[in-house]
């Protein structure tokens, strides 16, 4: 049953994380669950390792894609049948515009905005660019979006949450407004899935997409998830048709014939082992509410931007003030952000830096609470008050910041 109320958080016990870090990098990559690797190293020994290929079928292999996806899509308001999980973000992005586009084939405009993640807009100028059929990608400010929302866009393609800022994007007004013009609408819930409330069958938004190894903790490499509004989920056209997406395919036809449902989304063979970690990590929302994610979400973060506000003010708040206005991760802008960042890291609290200046904190109740943000503040503090950041060694950008 779900917890009653967030007193019953934060669960640390369910997560391995060392007892001298203080982790609030969980936007960016979860943390193992405990389960994971006992799940994993099951898949390996016994469903492998004893069944070899009869694991396709004795231990639902072939199953796992549509099984995580409607696990996941009880945590962001899609009903079963919607959701397949497989590949990566940027395949799923590229599915999803694509079949956008199809449903749209006089309109030529992709309308996006400057705080949505590279990954996306670099999938849309691709697509754009083998299309050749003179289509545009139109990015705007954040805030303008539904300014330029008009009968020439074919569609709308956002992530809700913006990944430098937190932002949050009004995901049932914004496709409201789109479909008032007859465009398409893609949500991307890279930053929203296992953070905040969703409610995708209510939005009544044609596509959606997210990845899994950031608030849903299912671990680097995690496989994507991409959902299709059920009347649409057997007549949309995939532009990868990928043999395991064949209505029979295992009947080896010479031509494409996609499958009746939302496996016509599916591409190629599904990652088995890294569904394993994430059919553990999907266990620990059993017993969880949303919504009490949530609440301790928002006391968290703006516990934390009291104590930053007050302790470091070399520092910016680079995320809204409201706290329904962002998702569930603080950034605050500083001049040597990436510097002070490491000095953090190497002192053991771990949140993570975007270039120019962003120095961003993410808020999972399922594993911090107040005490934890209290020390990671007092950490920072001291780096501030003595400019430790200002050392050498903390001035060499690594590959991944």
């Amino acid at each position: 049953m779900p917890i009653n109320s967030p007193t019953n958080l934060p669960r640390k016990d369910l997560f391995e994380i060392p007892s001298d870090i203080l982790y609030l990098d969980g936007n960016s990559l979860g943390p193992l669950p405990k389960g994971a690797s006992a799940r994993v190293a099951n898949m390996i020994q016994n469903e492998w390792g004893k069944s070899l290929i009869k694991g396709w079928n004795d231990a639902g292999w072939m199953n796992q894609p549509s099984a995580l996806g409607d696990i996941i899509g009880q945590l962001i308001g899609a009903p079963k049948g919607s959701i397949v999980v497989g590949d990566t973000l940027s395949i799923k992005v590229y599915q999803a515009l694509a079949a956008a586009l199809e449903l749209r084939p006089t309109r030529k405009i992709i309308l996006s905005d400057s705080g949505n993640f590279p990954t996306d807009l670099y999938m849309a100028q691709g697509l754009i660019h083998s299309l050749k059929q003179g289509h545009e990608l139109r990015v705007v400010d954040p805030l303008c979006v539904h300014d330029h929302i008009d009968e020439n866009v074919a569609a709308v393609m956002l992530t809700e949450v913006d990944y430098r800022s937190g932002r949050k994007h009004d995901m049932q007004t914004i496709t409201e407004m789109a479909h008032a013009k007859g465009a398409v609408m893609i949500w991307d819930l890279a930053h929203s899935a296992g953070a905040i409330p969703v409610d995708l069958a209510a939005s009544n938004c044609e596509f959606a997409v997210g990845c899994t190894y950031k608030y849903l903790n299912g671990g680097p490499g995690a496989p994507a998830f991409i959902y299709v509004r059920p009347d649409l989920s057997g007549a949309i056209k995939p532009a990868l048709s990928g043999w395991l997406g064949h209505d029979a395919p295992f009947a080896f036809e010479q031509g494409y014939r996609p499958a009746n449902s939302i496996e016509r989304m599916r591409v190629g063979t599904p990652p088995v082992i890294q569904m394993a970690a994430l059919e553990a990590a999907l266990i620990v929302w059993e017993d969880v509410s949303i919504i009490d994610i949530r609440e301790a979400s928002i006391s968290l973060s703006e516990r934390f931007i009291a104590l930053v506000e007050a302790h470091c003010p070399q520092l910016t708040l680079a995320s809204p003030r409201k706290p329904e206005e962002r998702g569930s991760q603080v950034s605050f802008a500083f001049e040597h952000g990436y510097a002070a960042m490491q000095a953090l890291i190497e002192r053991g609290v771990i949140g993570d830096f975007r270039a120019p200046n962003i120095m961003r904190f993410g808020f999972t109740p399922l594993y911090l609470d107040e005490a934890d943000i209290e020390a990671a503040v007092e950490i920072l503090k001291t780096i501030m008050d003595s400019k430790l950041w200002d050392n050498p060694k903390y001035q060499k950008t690594n590959r991944v910041t």
